[in-house]
């Protein structure tokens, strides 16, 4: 599961169907992402990224992720 994608979704405030339509893809990708289900494409996670702050490259690590909203609050 990547908590962390929700975490930073509703940081900036999006419904999973507002952040696929930025995104570009379907919100039960978006959701299958978030559950850990799948594993965005390259393009995919890149535009999904930009929208919620984080590198793309968060999507295809094990480490926790801290969204750039998050590192402001320390």
């Amino acid at each position: 599961m990547r908590a962390w994608m929700k975490s930073a979704r509703k940081a900036q405030n999006l419904t999973q169907e507002e952040l696929a339509k930025k995104a570009k893809c379907s919100r039960p990708m978006i959701t299958d992402i978030e559950n850990g289900n799948a594993t965005p494409s390259i393009k995919t996670a890149k535009a999904v990224a930009s929208f919620l702050g984080v590198h793309w490259t968060a999507f295809f690590t094990e480490e926790p992720i801290t969204t750039h909203s998050e590192r402001s609050l320390t």
